[in-house]
């Protein structure tokens, strides 16, 4: 099911279910307690369960905090594009993301954050991306040499997709080799369990309490910046430097900066942000495209003969790309099915109202990306696994809120097209050579952190095609 021009015609009304209620629907004010426990143990139940009980506008009571969710795409249009201004970063995610980022192009708001993005974004423009083809395939290559040395056996694969996003970004984007930095996985997840532990105590436990959470996140922090410091002392003494990457736009801004503690933050800043949401969110995306094919082995052959008939033996270029309609299908269903960035918190400025419920100042606001992916009356079968979905024939989606896995609005993310780029041929050249015999005990479980990965890796047997 492509997305088309019927982006703005919702097939009902966005308050059927509740309408001419005056009064937010939702759990009652005795049900914290287990809003609580589902807020840190389960995420996407909390939303989805929600949604399916009380309909596309929901109010959650938690204590001191109180919780906006709104579930219409038409809800995900106004917070995210029509009245953007009035929606910052929220839920609490604020200042634990920005303990992490700083204040850097996920964090940031106001004029700070359209500065950013003036400066980063020439870096992903189309022409850019193009060049950074030959670099994906090439880390491709060798993510299949890999595989190759290991077939019969069991591998995680949620491991080997970060090791080849975390490659690709370091030598696209830094102009950096990041294997010496393969601590960084393991000391941002101990920071994402900080800020969703943050969030679900809603900030009532500070840094300063002696607890080993707390140690563990401060011994991350500065391992974190720690690798910043080597990403950029490995340039020189100083930041000039003529170099068109994105390493080098962030020196050259840097080195106009006169106090030296505030040059460093904003590189540290940027950088950060880049090293995480760079990596971790097409990671995400590859890992779950390779279980869902594990699943469905017949999408995995047409993806197999469709990378043959068109790659042959050969090393795929920015070219192939068009005659990959069927691999990008998978990756757009993937994204659908298990989207990156799962949930858009914000906090209203100033008083609103979304879909007739007014919302005061200063409201937390949830839009999610994987509740609106798996809406019923956009979605047939929405839990199916249906990569036909986006056929160039197929029906258009009926709303264009309905599909918004890059986010949507200013906001949108820069490096949605290197993303696709990434994804497509990488999961080209792997289907190519390769298929997957998911070899977990149970199912993968989902876990919603400021990504939505694979809780505990994903052990698959290799096998050849």
């Amino acid at each position: 099911m492509r997305t088309g021009n019927r982006a703005d015609q919702a097939p009902r009304d966005p308050d059927r279910r509740t309408s001419g209620r005056r009064t937010f629907p939702g759990p009652p004010p005795w049900a914290t307690p287990g809003l609580l426990r589902k807020l840190w143990g389960d995420r996407l139940a909390l939303l989805s369960d929600a949604a399916n009980e009380y309909g596309d506008v929901v109010r959650f009571a938690m204590g001191p905090k109180t919780l906006y969710f709104f579930n219409h795409p038409d809800h995900a249009r106004h917070v995210l594009a029509d009245n953007a201004a009035n929606y910052h970063k929220g839920l609490g995610l604020a200042e634990a993301r920005r303990r992490i980022l700083g204040d850097g192009l996920l964090t940031s708001e106001g004029e700070t954050w359209r500065g950013q993005r003036r400066l980063i974004s020439p870096a992903f423009r189309r022409e850019r991306i193009a060049g950074f083809a030959g670099v994906v395939a090439d880390a491709g290559a060798q993510l299949t040499e890999r595989l190759d040395a290991q077939t019969g056996n069991v591998v995680d694969l949620a491991e080997e997709m970060t090791a080849l996003t975390m490659d690709v970004l370091g030598r696209t984007l830094l102009d950096a080799d990041l294997s010496p930095l393969s601590f960084l996985g393991t000391a941002f997840e101990t920071a994402q369990e900080q800020a969703m532990f943050e969030m679900v105590t809603l900030g009532a436990l500070p840094l300063w309490l002696p607890l080993r959470r707390h140690r563990r996140f401060r011994a991350a922090k500065r391992q974190i910046e720690d690798a910043v410091r080597t990403l950029v002392g490995s340039r020189g003494p100083g930041p000039g430097t003529d170099g068109s990457d994105l390493m080098s736009v962030l020196l050259r801004a840097a080195d106009s900066e006169q106090d030296a503690d505030a040059r460093w933050r904003g590189l540290r800043d940027q950088i950060v942000t880049m090293l995480l949401a760079g990596h971790e969110t097409t990671a995400s995306t590859l890992s779950w495209a390779w279980y869902l094919l594990s699943r469905h082995p017949e999408a995995a052959e047409r993806m197999h003969a469709e990378a043959v008939a068109v790659l042959g033996d050969r090393t795929p270029g920015y070219a192939d790309l068009a005659g990959l309609p069927y691999t990008t299908m998978v990756i757009q269903e993937t994204m659908r099915l298990y989207p990156a960035v799962w949930g858009l918190p914000r906090v209203a400025l100033a008083a609103d109202e979304i879909g007739g419920y007014p919302i005061p100042a200063g409201a937390d606001v949830m839009i999610s990306p994987y509740t609106l992916h798996r809406h019923r009356d956009f979605w047939p079968e929405p839990d199916r696994f249906r990569p036909e979905r986006f056929a160039a024939d197929a029906p258009a989606v009926a709303h264009r809120y309905a599909y918004i896995p890059f986010g949507a609005g200013p906001r949108v993310c820069v490096g949605s097209h290197l993303g696709m780029l990434e994804a497509t041929l990488v999961a080209a050249m792997v289907a190519r050579r390769f298929r997957f015999e998911f070899a977990g005990p149970a199912d993968p479980v989902p876990e919603a952190m400021l990504s939505l990965r694979i809780r505990d890796g994903l052990p698959v047997r290799v096998r050849p095609a």
